[in-house]
Protein backbone atom coordinates (compact mmCIF):
# COMPACT_ATOMS: atom_id res chain seq x y z
CA UNK A 1 0.00 0.00 0.00
CA UNK A 2 1.12 3.82 -0.71
CA UNK A 3 2.88 5.52 2.69
CA UNK A 4 3.86 8.83 3.29
CA UNK A 5 6.87 10.19 4.42
CA UNK A 6 5.65 9.70 8.03
CA UNK A 7 3.90 6.70 7.97
CA UNK A 8 7.44 5.19 6.14
CA UNK A 9 9.31 6.74 9.32
CA UNK A 10 6.94 5.26 11.75
CA UNK A 11 7.62 1.70 10.20
CA UNK A 12 10.99 1.94 10.16
CA UNK A 13 10.77 2.56 13.94
CA UNK A 14 8.46 -0.02 14.40
CA UNK A 15 9.81 -2.77 13.13
CA UNK A 16 13.07 -1.96 13.96
CA UNK A 17 14.66 -1.42 10.22
CA UNK A 18 18.58 -1.56 10.10
CA UNK A 19 18.49 -0.37 6.73
CA UNK A 20 17.36 1.46 3.56
CA UNK A 21 17.94 -0.12 0.29
CA UNK A 22 17.41 2.70 -2.56
CA UNK A 23 16.98 1.40 -5.69
CA UNK A 24 16.66 2.58 -9.07
CA UNK A 25 15.98 1.22 -12.65
CA UNK A 26 19.01 1.41 -15.79
CA UNK A 27 18.10 1.86 -18.93
CA UNK A 28 18.52 -1.77 -19.66
CA UNK A 29 15.80 -2.33 -16.81
CA UNK A 30 17.91 -3.96 -14.52
CA UNK A 31 16.94 -2.48 -10.61
CA UNK A 32 20.11 -1.13 -9.00
CA UNK A 33 20.36 -0.30 -5.20
CA UNK A 34 22.53 1.14 -2.84
CA UNK A 35 21.99 0.18 0.79
CA UNK A 36 21.83 3.18 3.67
CA UNK A 37 22.00 2.64 7.43
CA UNK A 38 18.87 3.77 8.93
CA UNK A 39 20.72 6.75 11.14
CA UNK A 40 20.69 8.52 7.74
CA UNK A 41 16.98 8.66 7.26
CA UNK A 42 14.58 11.13 8.12
CA UNK A 43 12.22 13.82 6.80
CA UNK A 44 14.98 15.56 4.86
CA UNK A 45 16.32 12.34 3.50
CA UNK A 46 13.18 12.27 1.48
CA UNK A 47 13.04 15.75 0.56
CA UNK A 48 16.71 16.30 -0.09
CA UNK A 49 17.67 12.59 -1.86
CA UNK A 50 20.71 10.94 -2.15
CA UNK A 51 23.89 11.57 -4.10
CA UNK A 52 25.19 8.97 -6.07
CA UNK A 53 28.14 8.36 -9.07
CA UNK A 54 26.28 7.63 -12.57
CA UNK A 55 28.70 7.54 -14.88
CA UNK A 56 29.01 3.77 -14.29
CA UNK A 57 25.64 3.24 -15.10
CA UNK A 58 25.45 2.40 -18.84
CA UNK A 59 23.55 4.70 -20.89
CA UNK A 60 23.89 7.40 -18.48
CA UNK A 61 26.24 10.26 -17.21
CA UNK A 62 30.06 10.17 -18.42
CA UNK A 63 33.14 10.42 -15.73
CA UNK A 64 33.38 14.42 -15.95
CA UNK A 65 29.28 15.11 -15.51
CA UNK A 66 28.59 11.95 -13.10
CA UNK A 67 26.73 13.47 -9.74
CA UNK A 68 23.12 12.51 -9.75
CA UNK A 69 20.67 12.27 -7.04
CA UNK A 70 18.28 10.00 -5.78
CA UNK A 71 14.88 11.09 -4.60
CA UNK A 72 13.16 8.32 -2.77
CA UNK A 73 9.54 7.91 -3.58
CA UNK A 74 7.83 7.20 -0.37
CA UNK A 75 4.61 5.76 -1.70
CA UNK A 76 6.53 2.78 -2.94
CA UNK A 77 8.36 1.73 0.37
CA UNK A 78 8.42 -2.01 1.17
CA UNK A 79 10.24 -4.32 3.67
CA UNK A 80 12.67 -6.77 1.75
CA UNK A 81 11.68 -10.34 3.01
CA UNK A 82 15.12 -11.53 1.94
CA UNK A 83 18.05 -10.02 3.91
CA UNK A 84 19.33 -11.16 7.13
CA UNK A 85 18.87 -7.61 8.44
CA UNK A 86 15.54 -5.62 8.53
CA UNK A 87 15.96 -3.77 5.19
CA UNK A 88 12.85 -1.35 4.37
CA UNK A 89 13.29 -0.68 0.42
CA UNK A 90 11.97 2.43 -1.89
CA UNK A 91 12.01 2.93 -5.34
CA UNK A 92 13.82 6.48 -6.45
CA UNK A 93 13.90 8.43 -9.19
CA UNK A 94 16.59 9.95 -10.59
CA UNK A 95 16.78 14.36 -11.02
CA UNK A 96 19.80 16.68 -11.91
CA UNK A 97 21.45 17.63 -8.67
CA UNK A 98 21.68 21.16 -9.67
CA UNK A 99 18.72 22.09 -10.92
CA UNK A 100 16.07 19.45 -9.33
CA UNK A 101 14.91 18.49 -12.52
CA UNK A 102 14.27 15.06 -13.50
CA UNK A 103 16.98 13.53 -15.21
CA UNK A 104 15.44 12.47 -18.76
CA UNK A 105 17.16 9.36 -19.39
CA UNK A 106 15.78 7.73 -15.98
CA UNK A 107 12.83 5.62 -16.57
CA UNK A 108 11.49 5.80 -14.13
CA UNK A 109 10.81 9.57 -14.58
CA UNK A 110 9.89 8.48 -17.99
CA UNK A 111 7.03 6.80 -16.95
CA UNK A 112 6.07 9.36 -13.93
CA UNK A 113 5.81 12.07 -17.09
CA UNK A 114 3.32 9.86 -18.74
CA UNK A 115 0.50 9.67 -16.13
CA UNK A 116 1.07 13.56 -15.93
CA UNK A 117 0.79 13.63 -19.82
CA UNK A 118 -2.50 11.43 -20.08
CA UNK A 119 -3.94 13.68 -17.70
CA UNK A 120 -2.91 17.18 -19.24
CA UNK A 121 -4.15 15.57 -22.51
CA UNK A 122 -7.93 15.80 -21.06
CA UNK A 123 -8.49 11.97 -22.76
CA UNK A 124 -8.04 10.66 -19.34
CA UNK A 125 -6.94 10.67 -15.96
CA UNK A 126 -6.32 7.25 -14.96
CA UNK A 127 -4.23 4.49 -17.35
CA UNK A 128 -4.94 0.96 -15.88
CA UNK A 129 -2.23 -2.07 -16.91
CA UNK A 130 -2.01 -5.11 -15.60
CA UNK A 131 0.93 -7.21 -17.08
CA UNK A 132 1.65 -11.15 -17.19
CA UNK A 133 5.30 -11.99 -17.34
CA UNK A 134 6.30 -15.52 -17.72
CA UNK A 135 9.64 -16.71 -16.86
CA UNK A 136 11.23 -20.36 -16.68
CA UNK A 137 12.66 -22.11 -14.20
CA UNK A 138 16.06 -24.79 -14.52
CA UNK A 139 18.65 -26.28 -12.26
CA UNK A 140 21.75 -26.22 -14.07
CA UNK A 141 23.00 -23.15 -16.66
CA UNK A 142 25.73 -23.26 -18.07
CA UNK A 143 27.16 -20.99 -20.97
CA UNK A 144 30.03 -19.88 -22.47
CA UNK A 145 31.16 -16.82 -24.94
CA UNK A 146 34.80 -17.14 -26.20
CA UNK A 147 36.68 -17.14 -29.16
CA UNK A 148 36.67 -20.76 -29.22
CA UNK A 149 33.69 -21.74 -27.66
CA UNK A 150 30.43 -20.09 -28.29
CA UNK A 151 27.59 -22.47 -26.44
CA UNK A 152 24.89 -23.02 -23.90
CA UNK A 153 23.52 -26.10 -22.19
CA UNK A 154 20.33 -26.07 -19.97
CA UNK A 155 19.11 -28.85 -17.40
CA UNK A 156 16.06 -29.51 -15.16
CA UNK A 157 14.67 -32.27 -13.59
CA UNK A 158 11.08 -31.35 -14.52
CA UNK A 159 12.03 -30.52 -18.29
CA UNK A 160 10.48 -32.84 -21.13
CA UNK A 161 13.64 -34.14 -22.03
CA UNK A 162 14.44 -35.67 -18.60
CA UNK A 163 11.46 -38.64 -19.41
CA UNK A 164 14.26 -41.43 -19.84
CA UNK A 165 17.55 -39.85 -17.45
CA UNK A 166 19.02 -42.25 -14.82
CA UNK A 167 18.92 -40.75 -11.62
CA UNK A 168 20.54 -42.46 -8.32
CA UNK A 169 16.99 -42.39 -6.45
CA UNK A 170 15.18 -42.99 -9.97
CA UNK A 171 13.43 -41.43 -12.50
CA UNK A 172 9.59 -41.04 -11.03
CA UNK A 173 8.61 -39.84 -14.97
CA UNK A 174 5.63 -37.44 -13.76
CA UNK A 175 6.59 -34.67 -16.44
CA UNK A 176 4.35 -32.71 -18.89
CA UNK A 177 5.38 -33.14 -22.54
CA UNK A 178 6.37 -31.00 -24.91
CA UNK A 179 4.00 -28.09 -25.25
CA UNK A 180 2.42 -30.09 -22.59
CA UNK A 181 2.47 -27.82 -19.43
CA UNK A 182 -0.87 -26.28 -19.76
CA UNK A 183 -2.26 -27.15 -16.88
CA UNK A 184 -2.01 -30.84 -15.14
CA UNK A 185 -1.72 -31.17 -11.29
CA UNK A 186 0.90 -32.32 -8.97
CA UNK A 187 3.40 -34.12 -9.06
CA UNK A 188 3.24 -33.09 -13.11
CA UNK A 189 3.67 -29.72 -11.75
CA UNK A 190 6.27 -29.69 -9.83
CA UNK A 191 6.72 -26.27 -8.70
CA UNK A 192 3.64 -25.84 -7.01
CA UNK A 193 4.92 -24.87 -3.69
CA UNK A 194 8.13 -22.47 -4.71
CA UNK A 195 5.29 -20.74 -7.09
CA UNK A 196 2.99 -20.41 -3.96
CA UNK A 197 5.78 -18.94 -1.97
CA UNK A 198 6.73 -16.30 -4.52
CA UNK A 199 3.07 -15.46 -5.12
CA UNK A 200 2.74 -14.87 -0.79
CA UNK A 201 6.14 -13.40 -0.62
CA UNK A 202 4.85 -10.79 -3.35
CA UNK A 203 1.39 -10.30 -1.33
CA UNK A 204 3.36 -9.68 1.62
CA UNK A 205 5.85 -6.88 0.09
CA UNK A 206 2.19 -4.76 -0.74
CA UNK A 207 1.74 -6.25 -4.52
CA UNK A 208 -2.09 -7.44 -5.03
CA UNK A 209 -1.50 -10.86 -6.58
CA UNK A 210 -3.90 -13.08 -8.39
CA UNK A 211 -3.09 -16.94 -9.46
CA UNK A 212 -0.20 -18.79 -10.21
CA UNK A 213 0.17 -21.33 -13.13
CA UNK A 214 2.61 -23.67 -15.30
CA UNK A 215 2.52 -22.24 -18.82
CA UNK A 216 2.49 -24.44 -21.80
CA UNK A 217 5.83 -24.96 -22.24
CA UNK A 218 8.35 -27.43 -20.56
CA UNK A 219 9.69 -25.31 -17.50
CA UNK A 220 7.68 -22.71 -17.91
CA UNK A 221 5.75 -20.50 -15.85
CA UNK A 222 3.36 -17.54 -14.74
CA UNK A 223 2.43 -15.19 -11.36
CA UNK A 224 -0.42 -13.41 -11.63
CA UNK A 225 -1.09 -9.41 -10.43
CA UNK A 226 -4.00 -7.64 -10.21
CA UNK A 227 -4.16 -3.79 -12.59
CA UNK A 228 -2.69 -0.92 -11.10
CA UNK A 229 -1.33 2.35 -12.41
CA UNK A 230 1.14 2.80 -14.59
CA UNK A 231 4.34 3.59 -12.21
CA UNK A 232 3.13 1.02 -9.83
CA UNK A 233 2.77 -1.75 -11.98
CA UNK A 234 6.47 -1.21 -13.38
CA UNK A 235 7.61 -0.87 -9.89
CA UNK A 236 5.55 -4.32 -9.26
CA UNK A 237 7.24 -5.80 -12.10
CA UNK A 238 10.77 -4.80 -10.52
CA UNK A 239 9.42 -6.22 -7.63
CA UNK A 240 7.89 -9.42 -9.83
CA UNK A 241 11.24 -10.47 -10.60
CA UNK A 242 12.99 -9.57 -7.68
CA UNK A 243 11.00 -11.93 -6.09
CA UNK A 244 10.97 -15.00 -8.27
CA UNK A 245 14.80 -14.78 -8.69
CA UNK A 246 15.65 -14.93 -5.18
CA UNK A 247 13.06 -17.81 -4.12
CA UNK A 248 14.44 -19.72 -7.17
CA UNK A 249 17.54 -19.28 -5.75
CA UNK A 250 17.00 -20.26 -2.25
CA UNK A 251 15.33 -23.45 -3.74
CA UNK A 252 18.72 -24.13 -5.51
CA UNK A 253 16.92 -23.27 -9.13
CA UNK A 254 17.54 -20.78 -11.47
CA UNK A 255 15.00 -18.42 -13.07
CA UNK A 256 15.30 -16.47 -16.66
CA UNK A 257 13.01 -14.04 -17.89
CA UNK A 258 14.56 -14.23 -21.31
CA UNK A 259 11.75 -14.42 -24.22
CA UNK A 260 13.25 -17.28 -25.95
CA UNK A 261 15.97 -19.71 -24.53
CA UNK A 262 15.48 -22.89 -25.83
CA UNK A 263 14.56 -24.19 -29.63
CA UNK A 264 11.19 -25.93 -30.10
CA UNK A 265 8.96 -24.64 -27.65
CA UNK A 266 6.82 -21.32 -26.62
CA UNK A 267 8.85 -18.46 -25.52
CA UNK A 268 8.06 -16.05 -22.45
CA UNK A 269 6.01 -12.94 -23.37
CA UNK A 270 4.59 -10.19 -20.77
CA UNK A 271 1.35 -9.41 -22.21
CA UNK A 272 0.10 -6.02 -21.32
CA UNK A 273 -3.85 -5.13 -20.47
CA UNK A 274 -4.68 -1.56 -20.95
CA UNK A 275 -7.42 0.44 -20.15
CA UNK A 276 -7.71 4.24 -19.66
CA UNK A 277 -10.75 6.15 -17.27
CA UNK A 278 -11.70 9.47 -17.01
CA UNK A 279 -14.27 11.03 -14.33
CA UNK A 280 -14.34 7.77 -12.35
CA UNK A 281 -16.08 5.62 -15.59
CA UNK A 282 -14.43 3.39 -17.73
CA UNK A 283 -13.39 5.43 -21.13
CA UNK A 284 -12.53 1.89 -23.24
CA UNK A 285 -16.58 0.25 -22.85
CA UNK A 286 -18.83 1.21 -25.68
CA UNK A 287 -20.76 -0.08 -28.26
CA UNK A 288 -18.63 -0.39 -30.93
CA UNK A 289 -16.47 -4.05 -31.97
CA UNK A 290 -16.70 -6.48 -29.03
CA UNK A 291 -18.34 -3.73 -26.91
CA UNK A 292 -15.26 -1.31 -27.12
CA UNK A 293 -15.71 2.66 -27.60
CA UNK A 294 -14.50 4.78 -30.20
CA UNK A 295 -11.56 5.46 -28.39
CA UNK A 296 -10.55 2.39 -27.79
CA UNK A 297 -10.61 1.42 -30.74
CA UNK A 298 -8.28 4.48 -31.83
CA UNK A 299 -6.53 3.13 -29.15
CA UNK A 300 -5.76 -0.07 -30.78
CA UNK A 301 -4.80 1.92 -34.00
CA UNK A 302 -1.93 3.77 -32.32
CA UNK A 303 -0.64 0.70 -31.11
CA UNK A 304 -0.51 -0.88 -34.61
CA UNK A 305 0.67 1.82 -36.38
CA UNK A 306 3.32 2.16 -34.53
CA UNK A 307 4.17 -1.04 -33.67
CA UNK A 308 7.54 -1.79 -35.18
CA UNK A 309 8.96 1.18 -33.19
CA UNK A 310 7.04 -0.05 -30.06
CA UNK A 311 8.87 -3.18 -30.43
CA UNK A 312 12.69 -1.83 -30.20
CA UNK A 313 11.17 -0.73 -26.40
CA UNK A 314 8.87 -3.80 -25.90
CA UNK A 315 10.99 -6.17 -27.14
CA UNK A 316 14.75 -5.09 -26.62
CA UNK A 317 16.62 -7.99 -26.77
CA UNK A 318 18.30 -10.11 -29.76
CA UNK A 319 16.26 -12.63 -28.21
CA UNK A 320 13.01 -11.56 -28.22
CA UNK A 321 13.40 -12.04 -32.39
CA UNK A 322 13.73 -15.68 -31.48
CA UNK A 323 10.46 -15.39 -29.76
CA UNK A 324 8.17 -13.19 -32.42
CA UNK A 325 8.59 -16.15 -35.39
CA UNK A 326 4.87 -17.62 -36.63
CA UNK A 327 3.83 -20.42 -34.41
CA UNK A 328 4.38 -20.58 -30.66
CA UNK A 329 1.23 -18.59 -30.51
CA UNK A 330 3.41 -15.81 -31.55
CA UNK A 331 1.95 -12.33 -31.64
CA UNK A 332 3.91 -11.18 -34.85
CA UNK A 333 0.98 -9.92 -36.75
CA UNK A 334 -0.31 -6.45 -36.60
CA UNK A 335 -3.64 -7.20 -36.22
CA UNK A 336 -6.89 -7.29 -33.57
CA UNK A 337 -9.28 -9.31 -32.23
CA UNK A 338 -11.68 -10.68 -29.53
CA UNK A 339 -11.10 -14.39 -30.45
CA UNK A 340 -7.61 -14.99 -31.66
CA UNK A 341 -4.26 -14.93 -29.64
CA UNK A 342 -2.06 -14.80 -33.20
CA UNK A 343 -2.41 -10.85 -33.60
CA UNK A 344 -0.83 -8.01 -31.51
CA UNK A 345 -3.53 -7.13 -29.66
CA UNK A 346 -6.58 -9.42 -27.88
CA UNK A 347 -9.58 -8.05 -26.54
CA UNK A 348 -10.30 -9.89 -24.03
CA UNK A 349 -14.22 -11.73 -22.84
CA UNK A 350 -15.60 -9.85 -20.14
CA UNK A 351 -19.35 -8.69 -18.74
CA UNK A 352 -18.03 -6.01 -16.83
CA UNK A 353 -17.35 -2.84 -18.37
CA UNK A 354 -15.39 -1.28 -15.82
CA UNK A 355 -13.16 -4.62 -16.96
CA UNK A 356 -13.18 -3.64 -20.65
CA UNK A 357 -9.53 -3.57 -21.81
CA UNK A 358 -7.05 -3.74 -24.80
CA UNK A 359 -4.46 -6.56 -24.37
CA UNK A 360 -1.13 -5.99 -26.24
CA UNK A 361 0.39 -9.41 -26.82
CA UNK A 362 3.67 -8.67 -28.12
CA UNK A 363 6.20 -7.51 -25.51
CA UNK A 364 8.16 -9.52 -23.56
CA UNK A 365 9.57 -9.59 -20.35
CA UNK A 366 13.36 -8.84 -21.63
CA UNK A 367 11.74 -5.10 -21.70
CA UNK A 368 12.39 -2.39 -19.01
CA UNK A 369 8.44 -2.05 -17.53
CA UNK A 370 8.65 1.76 -17.31
CA UNK A 371 9.44 2.62 -20.76
CA UNK A 372 7.48 -0.42 -22.41
CA UNK A 373 4.41 0.73 -20.46
CA UNK A 374 5.10 4.58 -21.17
CA UNK A 375 5.83 3.72 -25.04
CA UNK A 376 2.24 2.05 -24.85
CA UNK A 377 0.51 4.58 -23.47
CA UNK A 378 1.73 7.25 -25.79
CA UNK A 379 1.27 5.20 -29.02
CA UNK A 380 -2.77 4.39 -27.48
CA UNK A 381 -3.00 8.11 -27.04
CA UNK A 382 -1.13 9.56 -30.65
CA UNK A 383 -4.51 6.82 -31.93
CA UNK A 384 -7.02 8.72 -30.18
CA UNK A 385 -5.63 12.21 -30.95
CA UNK A 386 -5.37 11.33 -34.47
CA UNK A 387 -8.23 8.75 -34.67
CA UNK A 388 -6.55 6.40 -36.71
CA UNK A 389 -8.63 3.45 -37.48
CA UNK A 390 -7.54 0.19 -36.52
CA UNK A 391 -9.32 -1.16 -39.72
CA UNK A 392 -11.52 -4.58 -39.74
CA UNK A 393 -10.94 -6.64 -36.71
CA UNK A 394 -9.44 -10.41 -37.84
CA UNK A 395 -11.68 -13.02 -36.23
CA UNK A 396 -10.23 -16.22 -38.43
CA UNK A 397 -6.58 -17.83 -37.51
CA UNK A 398 -4.76 -16.10 -38.83
CA UNK A 399 -2.23 -19.00 -38.52
CA UNK A 400 -4.51 -21.05 -40.93
CA UNK A 401 -5.07 -18.64 -43.47
CA UNK A 402 -3.73 -18.86 -47.10
CA UNK A 403 -0.59 -17.31 -47.89
CA UNK A 404 -2.07 -14.63 -50.23
CA UNK A 405 -4.38 -13.63 -47.23
CA UNK A 406 -1.12 -13.94 -45.17
CA UNK A 407 0.84 -11.52 -47.23
CA UNK A 408 -1.77 -8.57 -46.61
CA UNK A 409 -1.67 -8.08 -43.04
CA UNK A 410 1.25 -6.42 -41.95
CA UNK A 411 3.92 -7.87 -39.32
CA UNK A 412 5.95 -6.80 -36.31
CA UNK A 413 9.71 -6.56 -36.49
CA UNK A 414 12.15 -9.57 -37.20
CA UNK A 415 14.92 -8.25 -35.18
CA UNK A 416 16.25 -6.06 -33.52
CA UNK A 417 18.41 -4.24 -35.83
CA UNK A 418 15.10 -3.82 -37.76
CA UNK A 419 13.01 -2.18 -34.62
CA UNK A 420 16.24 0.39 -33.73
CA UNK A 421 15.79 1.37 -37.16
CA UNK A 422 11.93 1.89 -37.20
CA UNK A 423 12.62 3.29 -33.68
CA UNK A 424 15.27 6.38 -35.44
CA UNK A 425 12.02 6.89 -37.99
CA UNK A 426 8.97 6.58 -35.81
CA UNK A 427 9.76 8.58 -32.50
CA UNK A 428 8.22 11.38 -32.68
CA UNK A 429 5.21 10.14 -30.72
CA UNK A 430 7.04 9.55 -28.30
CA UNK A 431 8.22 13.10 -27.49
CA UNK A 432 4.73 14.66 -27.22
CA UNK A 433 4.79 16.66 -23.85
CA UNK A 434 8.63 15.31 -23.57
CA UNK A 435 7.46 12.54 -21.93
CA UNK A 436 10.60 10.17 -23.51
CA UNK A 437 13.03 13.21 -24.97
CA UNK A 438 15.48 12.86 -28.08
CA UNK A 439 18.68 12.61 -25.98
CA UNK A 440 16.75 9.94 -24.20
CA UNK A 441 16.03 7.69 -27.38
CA UNK A 442 19.17 8.30 -28.77
CA UNK A 443 21.24 7.19 -25.59
CA UNK A 444 18.47 4.32 -25.62
CA UNK A 445 19.08 3.35 -29.05
CA UNK A 446 23.01 3.29 -29.07
CA UNK A 447 23.08 0.98 -26.09
CA UNK A 448 20.86 -1.79 -27.82
CA UNK A 449 22.97 -1.28 -30.98
CA UNK A 450 26.18 -2.65 -29.13
CA UNK A 451 23.87 -5.27 -28.38
CA UNK A 452 23.20 -5.61 -32.11
CA UNK A 453 26.71 -5.67 -33.37
CA UNK A 454 27.65 -8.04 -30.02
CA UNK A 455 25.15 -10.70 -31.37
CA UNK A 456 25.89 -10.57 -35.35
CA UNK A 457 29.32 -10.33 -34.88
CA UNK A 458 29.40 -13.60 -32.82
CA UNK A 459 29.51 -16.74 -34.50
CA UNK A 460 26.70 -19.20 -33.78
CA UNK A 461 26.85 -22.97 -33.29
CA UNK A 462 23.56 -23.37 -36.21
CA UNK A 463 26.42 -22.06 -38.15
CA UNK A 464 28.78 -25.05 -37.79
CA UNK A 465 25.97 -27.69 -38.30
CA UNK A 466 24.76 -25.36 -41.47
CA UNK A 467 28.40 -24.50 -43.19
CA UNK A 468 31.46 -25.74 -41.37
CA UNK A 469 31.65 -28.74 -44.14
CA UNK A 470 31.13 -26.18 -47.60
Amino acid sequence: MARSVAEVLDLIQSEEVAYVDVRFTDPKGKLQHVTLDVDLIDEDFFEEGFMFDGSSIAGWKSIDQSDMKLMPDASSAYLDPFYAEKTLCVHCNVVEPDTGEAYDRDPRGTAVKAEAYLKASGVGDAFYCGPEAEFFIFDDVRYSVTPQKVSFQIDAHAAAWNTDTEYEMGNQAHRAGHKGGYFPVNPIDEAQDMRGEMLSTMKRMGIKVDKHHHEVATCQHELGMVFGGLVEQADNIQKYKYVIHNVAHAYGKSVTFMPKPMKGDNGSGMHVNMSIWKDGRPLFAGDKYADLSQEALWFIGGILKHAKALNALTNPSTNSYKRLIPGFEAPVLRAYSARNRSGCVRIPWTESPKAKRVEARFPDPSANPYLCFAALLMAGLDGIRNKIDPGPASDKDLYDLPPEELAEIPTVCGSLREALEELEKDMDFLLQGDVFTRDQLDSYIRLKWEEVYAFEHTPHPIEYAMYYSC
